[in-house]
């Protein structure tokens, strides 16, 4: 095994989450955190990504076997902020800008 990390895989609709993100006046966001830390009104929000393929029509939620064990296990343990979201407005509605 390399002792170098391998580029984690970008989901495809993060690029565009991340722009729309960086419109929004006093909003800070990094990458490469697993998807994205947001820095926003003096708080951090840390967001994992995944495609709207991964949501169950039925619940409107990412489905349990599109995440990854250690994604699931932060869900449940993480103390601070950690939400695993597949779109822009999901975002919106944690940071409380829309309801």
């Amino acid at each position: 095994m390399s002792k170098y990390r391998q580029a984690a895989k970008i989901d495809a609709n993060q690029t565009n989450i991340v722009k729309l993100l960086r419109y929004i006046y006093g909003c800070k966001v990094e990458l490469g955190h697993d998807d994205i830390l947001v820095g926003y009104k003096g708080k951090n929000y840390w967001y994992e990504i995944k495609t709207p393929d991964c949501v169950s029509k039925k619940t409107g939620a990412v489905r349990e076997s599109a995440k990854k064990n250690k994604q699931s296990k932060l869900e449940q343990e993480w103390t601070g902020h950690y939400k695993i979201v597949s779109s822009f407005e999901e975002i919106l509605k944690d940071l409380g800008l829309i309801n």
